[in-house]
């Protein structure tokens, strides 16, 4: 029954949590709602022999024969009745499906069209029994186990590392070489190679405290904030446009990114930081000006999410907008997919309906300010000019971005026109007057027509002009109003807190039994009560950062040490649920999640306490006998290679070419872009931030910068805390072919002609030095003479050296780090 506190029963998954986790929560809401009256082990009348409630119904096919065939939708009987291709086999059969449910269908088919393949035959888990399982226990006190190798470890993390290489019977790798291990770590800290100088200064450092230094400086460096900031970008799936249906923009989510950027750089305790974004406008006001427009700005994390403003059902839209902001809210701080549970109780985990609609009356209490309204009753005008938080900048009323001030100037009528239109008129009417009084006179009449066509003609032109501008200010009204500068993206509560209804099976015009506004119920002992008249936000950001929550601190420590190590201590560092893998060290995961939360939630000693461990400083070799005892490296026996991200391989190009400009820009060029949809207009901001570090490109959904797409930047509609790591052949031509990376290695060139490097040996070390962090090898050295006096032979030595480095930046070497 919908809203009990027994979740439905548990299912075997046949394979990754990542198609468990599509299934629950994209394909069985449409299998439920659209398909069970008829195809279900439960329908009064079964139609076609078909079960879809079941792995083996949907497998084993119906009358017609087989109606999946797994990985190509296109040869599905299913796919093709949605499709409606066949004019006898069409379903549902009364009206067809939306296109989105339609994609997620093809989607799952081209996954494997997997799901639960066979019901457990124990009974179904209780929320009390589901508190037994290990990520809803809080991290328990642990003691550092006692080692073999005593000289080993250098700190209390390699302690918990070596026991577990020890039972396995493996040793770990011997300690990287200090030109690798700095541009390991600048890498990971600043996502930026380290300069020759850099790396010459540690290497002659003999110091004990050589690296403790190194790290120490890294971690000062206001491009920590830039590198960081990204990893949780990726999570809240930030975007600078409402992406789905109607791409519009949104030109002030700018300032969300560079909260964040500024949280990490002043290392904002992650408990601050998280309820500054859930509830920062309703902490006590501050006397500090940026402290409060800090705080508005942040709860941005609830408002960038996708929009489809086409969808004309208000209450449809609303709830869309609240399963968001519960999506990022519990994968992004709990790693937990609970919105799964809004059609249904969780499949895998124990979250019935009743707490997904506990926390949606939490949401569905707060409006939403992004600056949009959706298509209600048939009408376009989506864009809101109160939609919007208003900033105290401490500017005048007149101090207005370009585009504002450009937008308020088009929207003044053009008197030097009007005056012309008007002298127009009044000629046409004397020479009317003129031509009555020289009726006869052919000569007379010639003049005065032609004059007469070609003021028409002049008049015509300018009405034209008039009747264009006004549908431009038109739709410019309608699509966006003009910005005054001090606005932020977020979100407020309503005039009115109330509790919500159950939606039965998602639909918002089904209602069921009221829910009280609350929490999770599996995460017992940690009340908090919510005022009827408060929506409780606050309330649930503080049981979020409850130092004896669950989830919060470990989720967090385990995406840190994910970015380090290439792999979190649990793989799925979204999902910590059922359908999610185990920690491979849990003991360490409860050790540094007590460590985090007693170190103030610090993110900068986090980081700080495993870089320095001997864990993250050993070598990346491969030895095939510990290969064959791990071969996925589980048990941290060396540190396992990492491909460079899209916007690292990018800054680092930049940086070698001498072209990276450190200092950030003000804004998005989103902010000053044309109003109407994104994407359609080319390449959006060209030229804004050529030279400044990827993080301020424009991230607008649809229309990602190609080298970012090309190298696996996140996909900006979904929350990403893992990236893929793919090895295509466009990523071989992009560095072949494409015109940045051909300028950066022009640049590089230049900048090493200009260099103290004199003689060719001279320069290749140098080239190496400056993309690499190493001088060249004898046998790299020989060859790339020999190459740069045959190529200069026919061309240029400019041109000889810049293909050099447009080799060196297609190579693995730079690309990867080890």
């Amino acid at each position: 029954m919908i809203g009990t506190l027994v979740i439905a029963a548990a299912f075997a998954v046949p394979q990754g949590g990542e198609k468990a986790e599509f299934f629950e929560k994209k394909v069985r809401p449409i299998l439920v709602n659209r398909c069970y009256r008829c195809h279900s082990s439960k329908a009064e009348k079964l139609k076609g022999g078909l079960l879809l409630d079941s792995y083996v119904g949907w497998t084993n096919g119906g009358d017609s024969g087989e109606v999946i065939v797994a990985g190509d939708p296109d040869s599905s009987l299913l796919i093709q009745a949605v499709r409606r291709v066949h004019k006898d086999i069409q379903m549902p059969p009364k009206e067809p499906l939306p296109d989105a449910e339609i994609e997620a269908l093809v989607t799952w088919v081209s996954m494997g069209a997997e799901g639960p393949s066979q019901r457990v035959a124990h009974p179904a888990i209780a929320v009390a029994a589901g508190r037994n399982f290990w990520a809803f226990k809080p991290p328990r006190t642990t003691p550092v186990p006692p080692v073999q190798d005593a000289a080993w470890p250098r700190t209390n993390v390699d302690r918990f590392v070596l026991a577990r290489q020890e039972q396995a019977g493996l040793t770990a790798n011997a300690d990287a070489d200090r030109r690798t291990l700095i541009r390991r770590a600048t890498s990971d800290i600043l996502g930026l190679p380290p300069t020759p100088e850099e790396v010459d200064a540690f290497v002659a450092d003999d110091s004990s405290e050589a690296f403790e230094k190194v790290v120490d400086r890294l971690l000062a460096s206001p491009q920590f904030g830039e590198r960081w900031a990204r990893h949780w970008l990726d999570i809240v799936r930030f975007a600078e446009s409402t992406g789905r249906t109607r791409n519009f923009p949104f030109p002030v989510a700018w300032r969300y990114r560079d909260y964040v950027i500024d949280a990490f750089n002043s290392d904002k305790p992650y408990d601050v930081f998280i309820t500054e974004q859930l509830a920062g406008d309703l902490l006590p006001p501050s006397a500090n000006r940026k402290v409060q427009n800090a705080r508005k700005i942040a709860t941005g994390f609830l408002a960038i999410g996708t929009k489809d403003l086409n969808e004309r059902n208000r209450q449809q839209y609303l709830m869309d907008q609240v399963d968001d902001q519960i999506d990022v809210t519990g994968r992004a701080v709990m790693g937990l997919t609970i919105s799964c549970a809004r059609c249904h109780d969780h499949k895998f985990d124990p979250i019935p309906t009743r707490d997904y609609y506990a926390l949606a009356g939490i949401f569905r209490s707060t409006d939403l300010l992004d600056g949009y309204a959706n298509r209600a009753r048939g009408k376009q005008n989506y864009a809101k000019s109160d939609r919007y938080h208003r900033l105290d900048l401490g500017k005048s009323k007149t101090d207005r971005p370009k585009d504002s001030a450009t937008a308020a100037q088009a929207r003044k009528p053009n008197p030097a026109a009007a005056r012309r239109v008007a002298a127009i008129r009044a000629e046409l009417k004397k020479l009317a007057t003129e031509r009555r009084r020289n009726r006869g006179k052919r000569t007379a009449l010639k003049r005065i027509q032609g004059r007469t066509v070609k003021l028409r003609r002049e008049l015509q032109q300018l009405n034209a002009k008039a009747k264009k501008g006004a549908k431009a200010k038109k739709g410019a009204k309608s699509k966006r109003p003009p910005l005054t500068g001090n606005e932020a993206m977020g979100v407020r509560d309503t005039a009115s807190p109330a509790d919500m209804a159950i939606c039965i099976r998602g639909d918002v015009a089904t209602k069921g039994e009221r829910v009280p506004r609350g929490f999770l119920s599996v995460v017992a002992n940690l009340e908090n009560q919510i005022a009827a008249s408060e929506s409780g936000r606050l309330q649930l950001a503080r049981w979020l950062t409850n130092p004896d929550h669950p989830l919060t601190a470990r989720v967090m420590v385990n995406r840190i040490w994910h970015h380090l190590f290439g792999c979190g201590l649990v793989r799925t560092v979204d999902n910590f649920g059922r359908a999610g893998e185990r920690p491979s060290h849990p003991e360490l995961l409860d050790f540094l999640a007590r460590r985090f939360v007693a170190d103030g939630w610090s993110v900068k000693k986090m980081i700080r306490k495993l870089v320095l461990s001997r864990t993250y400083q050993i070598a990346s070799r491969k030895e095939e006998d510990k290969f064959t005892v791990d071969p996925d490296n589980r048990l941290l026996w060396r540190m396992s290679p990492r491909r460079l991200e899209a916007e690292v391989i990018r800054d680092a190009m930049l940086a070698v070419s001498g072209r990276l400009d450190l200092v950030p820009p003000k804004g998005s060029p989103v902010m000053a872009a044309p109003a109407g949809e994104m994407g359609r207009r080319g390449p959006i901001g060209k030229g804004f931030a050529d030279r400044k570090r990827s993080i301020y490109l424009p991230i607008v959904r649809n229309a990602v910068p190609g080298m970012l797409g090309i190298f696996d930047f996140a996909e900006p509609s979904t929350i990403t805390g893992r990236r893929e790591v793919t090895t295509v052949a466009t990523q071989a031509l992009f560095m072949m072919n494409n015109d940045f990376v051909i300028e950066q290695s022009k640049q590089a060139s230049k900048r090493l002609l200009a260099s103290q490097a004199r003689s060719d040996a001279e320069r290749v070390d140098t080239a190496y030095r400056l993309a690499l962090g190493r001088p060249a090898l004898d046998r790299e050295r020989r060859r790339v003479i020999a190459y740069v006096q045959d190529f200069a032979t026919s061309k240029s030595v400019s041109a000889a050296w810049a293909s050099v480095f447009q080799a060196i930046f297609a190579s693995a070497q730079f690309r990867y780090v080890r």
